[in-house]
């Protein structure tokens, strides 16, 4: 090692300076490439472009999850039902198509290149809309002002109507779906996780990602919901339209300071199938007891940039890593065989199955934000939403919650995980899966709220005698801000918790699939929310079945969504106490990469003593 070092008193010292800097995040992972020019690169300034993107991206697509209920209720002409059946598929779909987007980045293109292709589409699918907004002829004679129960005599949309809007939503849902994977990823690479001062940078990172998606959705929430309803939704889609391509170029101008993922063509899913190949042709061989004796690949130039150590959780697996002839060790490589496969493989294919009872047990919570989303924008048309003579349009209510997140994030970001973490030595202040729990308890409270709320709501209707009015309530809207404000503090702990927890979780080529998987929960929290409203329309024999909710029994609902988030808390502390961290092997990854390092010392001092 000494002799390489003396090799340097030929090399100007400044150039090996800059030339650390260049090369320190390919010691951490070396599936994360820097390209070398002039200034650092990765760190906070990177991170600025990703903030700017997902604020933007935020912008267009949230302000769509709150008010596009209205579009389709008010002006093409959907019963109350059908208008949140559709925006809750909507909105669960654009999060399940996360997971091909990282299947996408993880695979063939890099996190930036899927950022910037599903954009595009993202753009495509806004336009779309914006024309059917525009031209008449592409869309039903609006019912927005007819009395609820004469809402059957209206003009239904077409079936040429129909696909145009859905082809629109759903390329828009693409879009944001790879967006969502990629993203993410590409900003938490910006950080070695490995490097005490830049962990604490990473936690720090997802903190004001969230940030940043709660100040684009703010403005979502407020200015593009102003233009849909006093400019109209063609106005609003093309400004959204505007936003994203915005988003794209914000993102472009920072490709020069990024440290970017090297996809090798390696699908994490066909990984994953290997291993279970693998074990089930193994199945009648005996597991050994000592890791050693398992199949491992340690070889650097193999790809395998990360080792993961053994774990005891579903043994059967470590079946596909038992070593039966020489032949089966020539052909295995890194990228593993049908028939050996390394321990590390079969470790990322444990963590994936582990992973699954954590976010099976957040999808209520998400099932219980799609009826926030759907029925308190229906309740705040119910209501005073005058300040003066100014009147707040419904859907930009959440503004509420919103608001107090924007607060809530840097006070807990700059003072809450500071004071934990000197109290419990972890950088993250407490635990992703504790923050995760904390998220969990606020949103039970929230739903308890929430019934509340809407019990004072209807005896307000009932005492004025106005169960069948269409016209507001003498009740202030700002009563729902208490149960979004619950709810955004709910959110705050639980989606930041989840995005940190499986970026950090999962192995290196499967970072952009982990974040698509933390998505999946809010994806099958809206699908379950429109199986919960059917369930619960047919065994209570119609809470939720008319399209007045003055005479509904919403509030029956929100509390029985309050009992059932407890039941669901406590499915998630098993799930919580039951699941076993990934551990890498730290000295023979560090071994490698000072081996790394050597060989670029040697190539570097070659090139400059070179005639």
């Amino acid at each position: 090692m000494v002799s390489q070092f003396q090799k340097l008193n030929d090399f100007n010292i400044s150039e090996f300076q800059h030339f650390i800097m260049v090369e320190e995040g390919n010691l951490g992972n070396a599936n994360i490439r820097h390209k070398q020019q002039p200034g650092v690169q990765g760190g906070r300034r990177a991170t600025l472009f990703v903030f700017a993107m997902i604020a933007l991206e935020t912008m267009a697509f949230l302000s769509n999850g709150v008010s596009l209920v209205t579009y389709f209720y008010g002006y093409m002409n959907f019963s109350l039902t059908k208008s949140a059946t559709a925006l809750t598929n909507f909105m669960g779909t654009a999060f399940l198509l996360s997971l091909f987007g990282g299947f996408i980045s993880d695979t063939y293109l890099s996190r930036f290149k899927t950022c910037i292709v599903f954009g595009c589409l993202e753009i495509m699918g806004y336009t779309l809309l914006a024309v059917q907004a525009h031209f008449k002829q592409l869309r039903p004679f609006p019912c927005k002002d007819v009395v609820p129960t004469k809402m059957n005599e209206c003009e239904s949309t077409t079936s040429n109507q129909d696909a145009i809007l859905f082809t629109g939503l759903y390329l828009v849902a693409l879009g944001t779906g790879g967006i969502k994977a990629a993203l993410p990823s590409l900003g938490a690479d910006q950080f070695d996780e490995r490097d005490p001062k830049e962990a604490a940078s990473l936690s720090s990172f997802f903190n004001w990602y969230m940030f940043s998606i709660t100040l684009g959705a703010v403005f979502g929430v407020t200015i593009l919901v102003w233009i849909s309803t006093n400019r109209g939704w063609d106005w609003s889609f093309g400004v959204c339209a505007i936003a994203v391509a915005m988003a794209i170029l914000f993102l472009s101008m920072g490709k020069s300071v990024y440290r970017t993922n090297v996809p090798k063509g390696r699908s994490p899913l066909v990984r994953i199938l290997q291993v279970l190949v693998a074990a089930v042709r193994n199945r009648n061989l005996h597991v050994p007891e000592i890791a050693q004796e398992l199949h491992e690949i340690h070889d650097k130039e193999a790809g395998n940039s990360e080792i993961l150590q053994r774990t005891n959780q579903f043994k059967f697996l470590d079946r596909a890593a038992i070593l039966r002839n020489s032949e089966d060790a020539m052909t295995s490589t890194a990228t593993g065989s049908w028939r050996l496969c390394s321990v590390t493989q079969v470790e990322e294919t444990k963590i994936i199955i582990r992973m699954l009872p954590i976010i099976l047990s957040t999808v209520f919570m998400n099932t219980c934000l799609a009826q926030l989303q759907t029925f308190s924008i229906q309740q705040s048309t119910t209501m005073d939403r005058k300040i003066g003579s100014f009147e707040i349009p419904g859907p930009s209510i959440p503004v509420i919650p919103l608001l107090f997140m924007t607060i809530l994030l840097p006070l807990y970001d700059r003072f809450f995980v500071p004071l934990a973490r000197k109290m419990t030595g972890i950088p993250t202040g407490i635990t992703q899966l504790q923050r995760v729990a904390v998220g969990l308890v606020l949103s039970v409270i929230s739903m308890a709220v929430s019934g509340i709320v809407e019990t004072h709501r209807k005896n307000i209707a009932i005492k004025h005698n106005m169960v069948d009015s269409p016209g507001p309530l003498p009740i202030s809207v700002f009563w729902l801000g208490i149960q979004y404000a619950i709810f955004g503090m709910a959110d705050m702990f639980t989606v930041v918790g989840l995005l940190e927890f499986f970026y950090a979780e999962s192995s290196a080529g499967m970072k952009s699939l982990g974040t698509a998987i933390s998505w999946c929960s809010l994806a099958f929290g809206y699908y379950t929310s429109t199986v919960v409203v059917d369930v619960v329309n047919k065994a209570s024999g119609g809470w939720l079945s008319s399209n007045n909710l003055n005479s509904d029994r919403l509030e029956y609902f929100y509390w029985l969504l309050a009992v059932i988030s407890i039941v669901n808390f406590g499915v998630y502390l098993l799930c919580a106490s039951w699941y076993k961290y990934k551990k890498v092997e730290t000295e023979k990854a560090e071994s490698a990469s000072v081996d790394y390092l050597e060989e670029r010392i040697d190539m570097s001092v070659s090139r400059n003593s070179s005639p």
